[in-house]
């Protein structure tokens, strides 16, 4: 599947409800957000926590444009929990964070405007 980051691009085919339960989207707290140098493209390393039914897990971030590794730690963000963890360099991402391109297609994070418990799902 191809994600593109066109805001004029049609709508992706249907899916069912239950196709849509399948995927775990969840809110954590960010503990602590690190520059990733290493990166191909400018990435953050974050330490997520999910709460108890998910736990902490590790995200690399494409947000270093709106972003800086201070202002994230204790801010909550959205991402998804059961994709199969993927290799990013040398470091293990176990979520993929998720976020909306701005109009120059740099990622502006998906967050909730109210503080809510860490591990809540998407519904």
């Amino acid at each position: 599947m191809h994600l593109t980051h066109d805001p004029n691009a049609s709508a992706a085919p249907a899916i069912t409800f239950d196709q849509f339960l399948m995927v775990d989207i969840r809110i954590g707290t960010i503990l602590a957000a690190e520059p990733y140098p290493e990166a191909r493209k400018p990435a953050f390393k974050l330490t997520i926590d999910f709460g108890d039914g998910v736990g902490v897990k590790q995200s690399s971030a494409q947000i270093t444009r709106h972003y800086t590794c201070e202002e994230l730690v204790g801010r909550q963000v959205a991402a998804v929990v059961n994709f199969p963890p993927r290799q990013i360099g040398k470091f293990m991402s176990e979520v993929l964070t998720l976020g909306f391109p701005d109009a120059a297609g740099e990622v502006v994070l998906f967050t909730p405007d109210l503080k809510v418990p860490n591990g809540a799902r998407l519904f």
